[in-house]
């Protein structure tokens, strides 16, 4: 998230590569809204009655303007991509659901060049057609929804006019179909998204086991290339499975086998071929299990094997009380009787920085337990090989495992040393294929003094470690502050609640109203009471057309921030939210140590709930850290029903483990903190944060109001409450 001002103060943050720039202004009680592009994408089920059957699916269209639309961009879950076609009529796009669907609901989300008259077809061939809707009279926009009945495989629009000079032209073209799944059926859904994944190997730091099952098919995960090389899923608990769908990257298998494993470590074959093609395999198989794996014997390519996305279909749909991911077996923090030595100790670097692009980057900054700080080279001198920097543990330890949370400034090539006087040093542990991100090293050794010493750099910055942890017995170790205990989910300990029953606008006493102008290209003023109000026992949050503050626009900001924080539990509202373009409804919380002077996003953020006016089918939820924020945030869209209808529960289930996002009782997505961790870069989410609810206007993420935006428009909540 782009975080720039928050009124009266600011703060403001440059990413660079390995450096970040952060101007320190006056920090504020206020908290101003937010920006978040996303990575978006997801299959899942649309609501209690419908799924969601056409993301990702291969889709073909008459013609494409340009390379830069394809028919596949209307199919892919991302609606800052989009298809367009030529600019003469009739024009087509359809897509292939795998197999027969029952068809229930055609979605789409036009461009400003759409059609006036158009049908909706089914077939089970692709060359007999059948009807199932006609308009002559389409009126384009964002949110058109076509209720349907019909069945077929495939699914076509088929355009005959136009209301531009241009073609057509989709963000978005979605299918819904189908009924919940019952036991000893196949389900639609994804069983294995956002599910904790592991590879026999990968390619690089970039291709990671996680990103086949994210739902993103930009992101792929690929492995070295040798054969035999796997690549598994957890499903979290046995499940019947009755289908996988591989999308394959170029460098495909020829020859694999799907297995299942109830304990990882005994397979069961349910499915194999040795004359596999690459694309997009939908497979229907018979089998059950915990673990879901692809094992590749024989390579289409030189290369490796690289898959965008592998989905697993079950019988049944999945517990919703068992959808978040156990933590690998492979990254252990306290190996046998180990534990911590490094923290608060000693430390030296071979340079440091200290200068307003990283201000302090000091070598104690590594061992300080906190993920959101870091030691770095100096960029006067320090951006060179080799680069090093060591712990001094104070007495002789035993050392049994090393922990790196490295910065984009990694080494590719470095060993860990130890040494009894920090001049005379040992190896135990030595590499030339540093992967980044997050390290976790198994070694044998002993020592005072613990040196990661760097003889090559990723890139041409220098060397930067935002946590390094040593781990054994003896040293003169120092005990970290004792973390408050896991809350036991489902948490029904009610801990704090605002149900808005009473009173005519919000109680001082436990949220802080927060005026002031928006940020991210925002255009609206938040007043002070003026746009909130307690209405027939829910909170309205209101956008008015109006002038104050030097703004056209007004509307309501509050929070908790001098009231009320949490670490870990289940924070949850329920919300209705506002239709229109350009409105930009949140519920949302930001870490308090924001509140002490820590610049965004160092402080973390945690968006439970974002809804863009123009498009109220879909739900993001994100998290933000000094690695991963802005356009690169953690986060996910789920496409669901109409949000804009009625009121729907937006929570999030919290401790030191994982996050799970969810709209009612449907997962939007799901954080492990370990995958974040050696994929994206630190977990920033172990302290108190505040909660924040607001109704922004215009803005980088939402897009312009135009005339069809109803003013005033109205957030309403009918409560907030946290458990644990």
């Amino acid at each position: 998230m782009d975080w720039s001002v928050s009124a009266p103060g600011h703060a403001s943050v440059r990413s660079g590569p390995s450096r970040r720039t952060i101007r320190y202004g006056i920090i504020a009680l206020a908290v101003a809204a937010m920006l978040c592009a996303y990575i978006v994408v997801v299959v899942t089920r649309a609501d209690a009655a419908e799924t969601l059957l056409s993301q990702g699916k291969p889709t073909t269209a008459s013609s494409a303007e340009s390379a830069a639309t394809p028919a596949s961009s209307a199919t892919d879950g991302n609606a800052g991509t989009r298809w367009s076609s030529a600019f003469t009529m009739p024009q087509w796009i359809q897509v292939d659901l795998g197999s027969q669907q029952s068809i229930t609901r055609v979605a789409l989300n036009w461009e400003a060049a759409y059609a006036t008259a158009f049908t909706i077809q089914t077939s089970n061939d692709a060359a007999n057609w059948t009807q199932i809707y006609s308009t002559t009279t389409g009126a384009g926009g964002s949110a058109v929804s076509l209720s349907v009945t019909g069945s077929g495989r495939y699914v076509r629009l088929n355009a005959t006019a136009k209301a531009t000079q241009y073609g057509i032209s989709l963000w978005e073209f979605q299918v819904f179909g189908g009924s919940p799944s019952t036991p000893g059926s196949c389900g639609a859904t994804n069983a294995a998204l956002n599910k904790t994944a592991l590879a026999s190997s990968t390619e690089n730091a970039g291709t990671p086991a996680s990103s086949a099952f994210d739902g993103n098919t930009g992101t792929r995960w690929s492995s070295a290339a040798s054969d035999p090389q796997w690549l598994r899923v957890d499903l979290g608990s046995v499940q019947a499975v009755c289908g996988v769908t591989l999308n394959w990257e170029a460098a495909y298998a020829t020859a694999f086998q799907i297995q299942t494993s109830n304990d990882g470590n005994t397979w069961t074959t349910i499915y194999t071929t040795t004359t596999g093609t690459g694309g997009v395999q939908n497979l229907n198989v018979t089998g059950s299990g915990r673990y879901v794996r692809m094992n590749g014997t024989a390579r289409a390519t030189q290369y490796g094997y690289s898959l965008w996305e592998f989905q697993v279909r079950v019988g049944g749909v999945p517990s919703t009380t068992n959808d978040t991911p156990s933590s690998p077996s492979q990254s252990p923090q306290n190996p046998g009787n180990s534990v911590l030595l490094s923290y608060k100790k000693p430390a030296v670097a071979s340079t440091s920085q200290n200068d307003t692009n990283c201000n302090p980057c000091t070598p104690d900054k590594a061992f300080d337990n906190d993920p959101a700080s870091r030691w770095a080279t100096s960029p006067d001198n320090g951006w060179v090989d080799p680069g090093w920097i060591y712990v001094d543990l104070g007495a002789t330890a035993s050392i049994k495992q090393v922990v790196l949370q490295w910065d984009p400034a990694y080494a590719v090539s470095y060993q860990i040393q130890t040494s009894n006087d920090a001049a005379n040093w040992t190896p135990i542990y030595s590499t030339t294929t540093g992967k980044g991100f997050k390290e976790t090293l198994t070694v044998n050794g002993s020592g005072r003094y613990v040196r990661m010493y760097g003889t090559q750099r990723s890139n041409g910055y220098g060397y930067s470690i935002w946590e390094f942890k040593v781990y054994g017995t003896g040293g003169a170790p120092t005990q970290p502050p004792a973390p408050p205990a896991d809350p036991i989910f489902p948490a029904t300990n009610l801990v704090w609640q605002d149900e808005f029953n009473t009173g005519t606008n919000v109680d001082t006493a436990k949220w802080h109203v927060d005026p002031g102008t928006g940020q991210n290209g925002e255009i609206q003023y938040y007043s002070n009471l003026n746009n909130t109000s307690i209405q027939g026992g829910s909170l309205v949050i209101e956008a008015r057309k109006e002038t104050a503050g030097g703004r056209d626009y007004t509307s309501g900001r509050i929070n908790t921030s001098t009231t009320f924080t949490t670490q870990y539990g289940r924070v949850e509202a329920r919300i209705k939210v506002p239709k229109g373009n350009g409105l930009w409804p949140a519920f949302w919380m930001m870490g308090a140590d924001f509140l002490q002077g820590r610049p965004w996003p160092y402080n973390g953020e945690i968006d439970i709930m974002e809804i863009l006016g123009k498009s109220t089918t879909d739900v993001y939820s994100t998290l933000h850290a000094p690695a991963y924020n802005g356009g690169g945030g953690y986060g996910q869209k789920l496409t669901t029903v109409d949000l804009s209808l009625d009121y729907h529960v937006y929570s999030v289930e919290w401790d030191s483990k994982h996050m799970t996002f969810r709209v009612d009782n449907t997962v939007i997505l799901v954080a492990n903190k370990d995958t974040v961790e050696t994929t994206r870069g630190p977990w920033v989410y172990d302290h108190q944060f505040y909660l924040i609810l607001n109704l922004a206007v215009g803005g980088d993420f939402p897009g312009p109001i135009d005339a069809s935006t109803p003013f005033p428009s109205r957030m309403y909540v009918d409560y907030v409450r946290v458990y644990k």
